[in-house]
């Protein structure tokens, strides 16, 4: 989880920082290995997470210098700096679990934070590194005010409209009947399976429900002239 946050200025958003090789201590060729693929797995999910979410790469080897790396920083911790708790106690117990996903974080200028951390063990069970995932939520809540806010509805005018044709939820229950008979989706029936449905559906009386065959192609992910095919 992030420590308190140092004296230092954070570096730019997004800016990966790296532990000098010359403070790191000696290693089996294994663990080596496993700490640059660590790395490696961290630079891709900074990536694709930037900027809202923090990853911090561990050796627990090193418990008093162990950021080997950090990108997107977010907590204002830096290279070299120690391990956290959950650190601590990974290294004094190899049972301790290896993977705490989504626990409740905060950052120290009191941002809420979501937070995974993995622990990575070597061939002898001991664990040498971790892999922690800190996700800033500050613009994800005010994401979801807004979007709630745009999503809300007027209960209270005592109007109540839908601008689904009348049936078509009708024809929409009786496909999803066909497929689950089938032991499939709707979107995955093939052709022979839609030409057998469709058959079903005019038989029902289905289809003469007003734009049907559009109701039809939109819930088989179809185009219409797919159906209309089928139909024949």
């Amino acid at each position: 989880m992030p420590d308190k946050k140092s004296n230092r200025p954070p570096p730019p958003a997004g800016a990966a920082q790296r532990a000098p090789t010359t403070r790191a201590p000696k290693r089996t060729p294994e663990q080596a290995a496993l700490l640059s693929q660590i790395e490696q797995v961290a630079q891709g999910l900074a990536a694709t997470f930037a900027p809202f979410c923090e990853v911090v790469v561990h050796d627990l080897l090193d418990p008093k210098h162990s950021i080997l790396a950090i990108h997107n920083n977010l907590s204002g911790r830096g290279v070299g700096d120690p391990t956290t708790e959950l650190g601590l106690a990974r290294i004094a117990d190899p049972d301790y679990p290896q993977v705490i996903a989504n626990y409740a974080n905060q950052f120290a200028d009191g941002r809420q934070a979501k937070s995974t951390s993995v622990g990575i063990k070597d061939t002898a069970g001991n664990y040498i590194a971790a892999l922690c995932l800190n996700v800033d939520l500050t613009l994800f809540r005010s994401l979801q005010s807004v979007v709630g806010q745009f999503t809300s509805i007027d209960g209270d005018t005592g109007l109540s409209e839908s601008l689904d044709p009348a049936g078509a939820d009708a024809i929409r229950q009786r496909i999803d009947q066909f497929a689950a008979r089938l032991s499939t989706a709707p979107r995955a029936l093939k052709a022979a399976e839609r030409r057998a449905l469709l058959r079903e559906l005019k038989d029902s009386g289905c289809m003469e429900v007003r734009r049907a065959m559009e109701v039809v192609a939109q819930h088989l992910g179809v185009s219409r002239a797919t159906v209309y095919g089928d139909a024949k």
